[in-house]
């Protein structure tokens, strides 16, 4: 057995155990209040707080710690799109608009990231399957063998990859289903925050969810071991707006709280602009002779000052990624 088949197995065998755990969780009955205590690194707990807010036609979003789910609760059907945290999970099955005690018809994970699938291991004892792209197992596979080896380098905290639930139905190009009142529909389009980006489409309701293909008004994570690129991801915002509905409700994965997680389908160009300038300046820099540490070094972005949020401030990374790809390196 290989390393990677060693990773992969144990990662499913120790989702096991959290599965049996969280089955009691899926119990839970709908939470009354919408504040949690929350341990933080800084200091004592403080409230974290989640919100259910309905948009159309079944169709809502789930707000509280990490990327947005989008869910689908109807009569006939239950969808959600991604999972967040195993703790915001919990509270997002539990209070699942007219839920009861039914069955999820699907889950579908945007792409990998902890932030989205972290709670894949509490849906997963009340869900029928979980989707996503083909290259998501690989990818939480790889985070994984990363965590372990920062793990390994010296003290840490945090979410025990190990513990990651894996999908079991996965795709290459599309997937879609007729749920009857719905029809749900998942696309990859190519590279973009990373090589496993789906897009998913409530196509009656008219609603698209974007997962990290849309950043709001903030400085996005370019996650280049897993395959992000600037170019592609502008690709990725134009087929979007060229290829759904102009009067869709579009669902970011992360927005700036002052702006929101919802969009008009004009509004995901606003971060294509930030990728074009961000393109230019470096561009600019390289041909002036400048140094990548000189051409990196801003703490705001000039004409997007909407995006700055001081921690983390990813603009540098950005810029970095951004020089890499124009220099082919990395």
């Amino acid at each position: 057995m290989n390393r990677r088949d060693f990773i992969v197995r144990s990662s499913l065998l120790a989702s096991a155990g959290l599965l049996a755990r969280s089955s009691l969780s899926a119990q839970v009955p709908a939470v009354s209040k919408p504040m949690v205590p929350v341990a933080t690194p800084a200091g004592p707990s403080t409230p974290l707080v989640t919100a259910f807010r309905p948009l159309r036609r079944g169709v809502g979003i789930f707000t509280g710690k990490g990327g947005t789910i989008g869910w689908l609760s109807t009569k006939d059907t239950l969808v959600v799109v991604d999972t967040q945290f195993p703790d915001t999970a919990a509270i997002c099955l539990a209070g699942l608009p007219d839920r009861g005690t039914r069955v999820l018809d699907a889950v579908i994970d945007t792409h990998h990231h902890l932030d989205h699938t972290g709670g894949n291991g509490i849906f997963k004892p009340a869900t029928r399957t979980i989707v996503a792209h083909a290259n998501v197992p690989p990818l939480m596979v790889a985070a994984a063998e990363r965590a372990a080896k920062m793990a390994a380098a010296g003290p840490g905290g945090g979410f025990d990859f190990s513990r990651q639930t894996f999908p079991d139905t996965t795709f290459t190009d599309g997937w879609r289903r007729d749920f009857g009142d719905e029809i749900v529909s998942a696309r990859h389009y190519g590279p973009g925050h990373t090589s496993g980006d789906v897009v998913v489409h409530f196509e009656k309701a008219n609603v698209v969810h974007v997962g990290d293909l849309g950043f709001n008004r903030l400085y996005p994570v370019l996650d280049r071991p897993a395959g992000a690129s600037i170019h592609g991801w502008m690709a990725r915002l134009e087929e979007v707006v060229k290829i759904y509905p102009a009067d869709a409700i579009f669902i970011c994965g992360h927005g700036n709280p002052k702006f929101g997680v919802t969009v008009k389908r004009e509004e995901l160009l606003v971060l294509h602009d930030y990728f074009s300038a961000l393109l230019a300046h470096v561009q600019k820099g390289m041909a002036a002779g400048k140094a990548k540490s000189e051409i990196v070094a801003l703490e705001n972005f000039p004409g997007f000052d909407d995006f700055h949020a001081p921690l983390p401030n990813r603009l540098q990374g950005n810029l970095s990624v951004a020089y890499d790809e124009l220099t082919a390196k990395g």
